[in-house]
C-alpha cells in the first residue's frame, strides 16, 4: 500500500467523483432551501420523507437509505460536511478511479443506514428504546472515506481540527473512539450508524477492485461474451468436421476452433 510523508493542508483537485458528489449534495441543499422559501410546510414534509428513520423505512419509505445523505438542514453542518467530502474524496481520487470512490462513498452511506436499522430492530426485540433514530447528512460516507485514508495512507499527516498535526491512522482512531464514547449517550444510534458506515467502507476497501465495480462488471461482461463467441466457433468447427467427413474429406481444428492445416494431405491430393 502506498505511504506518504506529511502533506500540507490544501484542497485537492475538484474533478471526477469528488465533483459529482459535491454537486449532488449542493443541488439537494438548494432545492430544499428554495422549497422552504416557497412552502415551509412542504419543505418539512419533504425532509421527513427523505431523512432515514427505521420506523418510516419499515412502513414503506424504502428510498430513505439512498436519500438521507442528501439532506443538510443547517448551513454550518452542510459547509463542514461538503468541505470534508471534498478534501477526503479528492485526496483518494488522486490514486483511485472515480468509480472506486463513488462505490466507497455509497457503500458507507448504505452501511450507515443498515447499522441504524439493525440497532433499532435488535433493541426493539429486547424491549429497549434506541432513542432518537433519524439520520441525515453524509457523515457516514465521510467516515468511510476517512477510514480508507487511514488504511491506505496511514503515515500521511493531517491537521486535526486544523491545528494539530496527526497521522491518518491515529486520526481515524480518535474519531472511532469518539463514536464509541457516544454509544453510551443519547446519540447512540448516530454513533452506531457511523461505526457501521466505517465498517462498510473497510469491507469495500478489502473486497472491491481498485478500478471500481463498474469497470469490473464491464470486463466480466466482455469476457463472458468472448467465451460465448469462442464456444460458437468451436461448435461450428465440429459441425464442419462432420460435414467434410461426409464429403470424403478430413479436416482438423484446434481447441479454439481454428483450422489446422495438413500439408501432407494437401500434397497427396494434388499428386
Amino acid at each position: 500500500m502506498p505511504r506518504f510523508g506529511s502533506t500540507p493542508f490544501a484542497f485537492p483537485e475538484f474533478r471526477g467523483a469528488t465533483r459529482r458528489l459535491i454537486v449532488w449534495n449542493l443541488a439537494a441543499y438548494f432545492c430544499l432551501a428554495i422549497l422552504g422559501l416557497v412552502s415551509p410546510a412542504r419543505e418539512f414534509a419533504t425532509e421527513i420523507a427523505l431523512k432515514f428513520s427505521p420506523a418510516l423505512f419499515l412502513d414503506g419509505l424504502w428510498w430513505q437509505p439512498f436519500t438521507y445523505s442528501l439532506v443538510h438542514p443547517g448551513l454550518t453542518s452542510a459547509i463542514f460536511e461538503l468541505i470534508s467530502l471534498w478534501f477526503l474524496a479528492g485526496f483518494l481520487e488522486a490514486n483511485y478511479a472515480p468509480g472506486w470512490i463513488t462505490g466507497l462513498y455509497a457503500s458507507s452511506v448504505l452501511g450507515t443506514a443498515a447499522s441504524a436499522l439493525t440497532l433499532e430492530l435488535v433493541l426493539h426485540a429486547l424491549g429497549f428504546s434506541a432513542g432518537p433514530a433519524t439520520l441525515y447528512g453524509c457523515f457516514g460516507g465521510i467516515f468511510g472515506l476517512l477510514v480508507a485514508i487511514g488504511l491506505l495512507y496511514g503515515d500521511t499527516e493531517f491537521l486535526l481540527f486544523f491545528t494539530i498535526g496527526i497521522k491518518a491512522r491515529y486520526m481515524v482512531a480518535v474519531y472511532a473512539l469518539i463514536s464509541l464514547a457516544m454509544l453510551f449517550g443519547e446519540q447512540r444510534v448516530y454513533a452506531f450508524a457511523q461505526l457501521g458506515g466505517a465498517l462498510a467502507g473497510w469491507i469495500w476497501i478489502r473486497l472491491a477492485p481498485r478500478r471500481g465495480i463498474g469497470f469490473t462488471l464491464s470486463e466480466s461482461w466482455y469476457g463472458l461474451r468472448n467465451r460465448y463467441y469462442r464456444w460458437k466457433r468451436r461448435r461450428a468447427a465440429r459441425k464442419f468436421e462432420v460435414y467434410m467427413r461426409q464429403q470424403g474429406r478430413t479436416v482438423h481444428f484446434d481447441g479454439q476452433g481454428r483450422k489446422i492445416d495438413d500439408e501432407t494431405d494437401d500434397r497427396s491430393r494434388w499428386n
